[in-house]
């Protein structure tokens, strides 16, 4: 991690992942993302499909999914460890 990159490790709420560790340098552009828990294979493919974007559109893409009758999805949460890092 470079001086100018800010990383989180978001504690997720409602989700069978229980972390989001995510890195984005000084252009807020998603360097790295990492869920702890949850469906290794669709976190694999959201964090490698995100990767090189840019926060304000993986925001934009991701919040307000919902998984079946939860109010939240790894996606939902994920947009909202953006938020957080963005405000940093």
């Amino acid at each position: 991690m470079t001086m100018n990159e800010k990383r989180i490790q978001y504690e997720t709420s409602g989700t069978c992942s229980k972390l989001i560790d995510v890195t984005v340098d000084e252009n807020n552009v998603i360097q790295q993302v990492g869920f702890i828990g949850g469906c290794h294979g669709n976190l694999q493919g959201i964090s490698r499909l995100v990767q090189g974007m840019k926060v304000d559109d993986a925001i934009e893409r991701l919040k307000g999914i919902r998984c079946g009758a939860k109010p939240t999805s790894c996606p939902d949460q994920l947009s909202k460890a953006l938020e957080e890092i963005k405000s940093r």
